[in-house]
C-alpha cells in the first residue's frame, strides 16, 4: 500500500512540476491561465482564485493540468485578444509547450543533485577508503545469475576452500580469485540494499566469449562509492548524470523504436505504471536517495515522452506548429480535434499494451 502511494505522490509531483513550466511560460508571455489543478476532474476543492486563475485540487489524483485561455486550437476572436493562446505568437507558444519538459529536466537535476548529497553510488576514485566493489551487470545465463547474483548487489567477501579475501576487493582483485580457484565452488557474500546473503557459485568456462580458456562466473564488476557529496560537487555531478541519463533513454527509446518497425518485440521491455510499482519498492528499500535518483529518471522519460511528435503530445503540437510557419496558415479547428482524438487513442492503446505487459510479467 506504502509503495502505491509513493508511486503516485512521484508521478503526481513530476506531472504537476511539467504543468508548472506550461504555467510559468503562459504568464512570462502575457497569456490568460483560467485554471491550475491538482488532479483531473471532477472538482474536489476549490482553493481560490489569484491573478485570473482558479487554483483546484481534484477527485482524480494522477496528476495535473493547466487551462490556458484559446488553448483549443479553436481560431481567435477578430480583435485579437492578445491573451488568447492561439493569438500568440508562434515563439510564444512554442516556449509555453517545451517549458514544461524544460520543467522535468531541471526537476530531474535537481533530485539527482539531492541523492547524491544524500549518496547514491557512482565511481570511486583511486585511494577511496569508501569504495565498494558492486556486480554492475550479470551475463545472461552465466554462474553468477543462476546463483541468485543481481545488478547492484555489493561484494563483501569471497570465500573458497581454506582461502578468503574481504579487504580490498577491486574488480582485478576478484578475477584473480577466481582464476586462483580454477573451476572450484566460491562462496560469495554480497549486501542487496539492507539484506545480506551468500551464495555458491561454481566458475565455468566459455562463460566470456571472447576468453573462451579462462574461468569466469559471468560478472561486468565496478568499484564504486555511496559516500555524501558536498553541494556544489553535487550539482556538478547532478548536471553530468541528468545528460546521462537523457542519452541512454533517448537511446533506448531509438532502439524500440527501430525494433518495432523491424518487427521485433523491443517494445516488451517497456515498464508502464504496475512494473513501476515493483521498481519503486525495490528502490525504497535502498534509501531515500535512490528513491530520488529513480524519480529523476521517471522525470526524464516524461520529458522525451512529451517531444514525441504524437498529436496530445506537446511533441505533436510543436510539430503541428511548425507546419503552419512553414505553410504561413493556421490548421482548421476540425483537423485539430481530429489530430488529438488520434493522439489519444495511440497513447490508449500504448497505456493498455505496457500494462499487459506488466502484469504478465508481474504473475508470470
Amino acid at each position: 500500500m506504502f509503495t502505491a502511494l509513493l508511486v503516485i505522490g512521484i508521478l503526481v509531483f513530476l506531472i504537476v512540476v511539467h504543468e508548472l513550466g506550461h504555467f510559468v511560460a503562459a504568464k512570462f508571455f502575457g497569456l490568460r491561465v483560467e485554471e491550475f489543478g491538482v488532479g483531473y476532474p471532477p472538482r474536489a476543492l476549490f482553493i481560490g482564485k489569484w491573478g485570473g486563475t482558479e487554483y483546484t485540487l481534484n477527485w482524480i489524483l494522477f496528476g495535473g493540468f493547466v487551462r490556458i485561455f484559446g488553448d483549443d486550437g479553436t481560431q481567435g476572436s477578430t480583435h485579437a485578444d492578445p491573451s488568447r493562446f492561439s493569438n500568440a505568437s508562434k515563439k510564444a507558444q512554442a516556449t509555453v509547450l517545451v517549458a514544461g519538459v524544460l520543467m522535468n529536466t531541471l526537476a530531474a537535476w535537481f533530485l539527482i543533485t539531492g541523492a547524491l548529497t544524500l549518496g547514491i553510488p557512482r565511481p570511486a576514485t583511486d585511494g577511496d577508503t569508501s569504495a565498494h566493489l558492486m556486480i554492475a551487470n550479470t551475463i545472461a545465463r552465466s554462474p553468477a545469475e543462476v546463483a541468485g547474483l543481481r545488478a547492484g548487489d555489493i561484494i563483501i567477501a569471497l570465500e573458497s576452500g581454506d582461502l578468503r579475501i574481504d579487504s580490498d576487493l577491486t574488480p582485478s582483485a576478484m578475477a584473480e580469485f577466481v582464476q586462483t580457484r580454477g573451476g572450484e565452488n566460491i562462496t560469495v557474500f554480497y549486501e542487496r540494499g539492507v539484506e545480506a546473503g551468500e551464495v555458491i557459485v561454481q566458475p565455468a568456462h566459455a562463460v566470456i566469449s571472447e576468453e573462451s580458456g579462462r574461468v569466469a562466473i559471468g560478472v561486468e564488476l565496478a568499484l564504486i562509492t555511496d559516500s555524501a557529496l558536498g553541494f556544489f560537487a553535487a550539482t556538478k555531478e547532478g548536471a553530468y548524470r541528468t545528460l546521462g541519463m537523457f542519452k541512454a533513454v533517448g537511446q533506448g527509446f531509438w532502439s524500440v523504436v527501430f525494433g518495432a518497425l523491424q518487427g521485433e518485440p523491443a517494445w516488451r521491455e517497456l515498464v508502464g505504471p504496475v512494473g513501476i510499482v515493483g521498481v519503486v519498492s525495490q528502490a525504497s528499500t535502498q534509501g531515500a536517495g535512490y528513491v530520488l535518483l529513480l524519480t529523476a529518471f521517471i522525470s526524464v522519460n516524461l520529458a522525451i515522452i512529451n517531444l514525441i511528435p504524437i498529436p496530445a503530445l506537446d511533441g505533436g503540437r510543436l510539430a503541428i506548429l511548425g507546419y503552419e510557419a512553414v505553410r504561413g496558415r493556421r490548421i482548421s479547428h476540425l483537423a485539430m480535434r481530429i489530430f488529438s482524438m488520434i493522439g489519444v487513442v495511440i497513447i490508449a492503446l500504448l497505456i493498455i499494451t505496457v500494462t499487459y505487459q506488466d502484469i504478465v510479467r508481474l504473475i508470470g
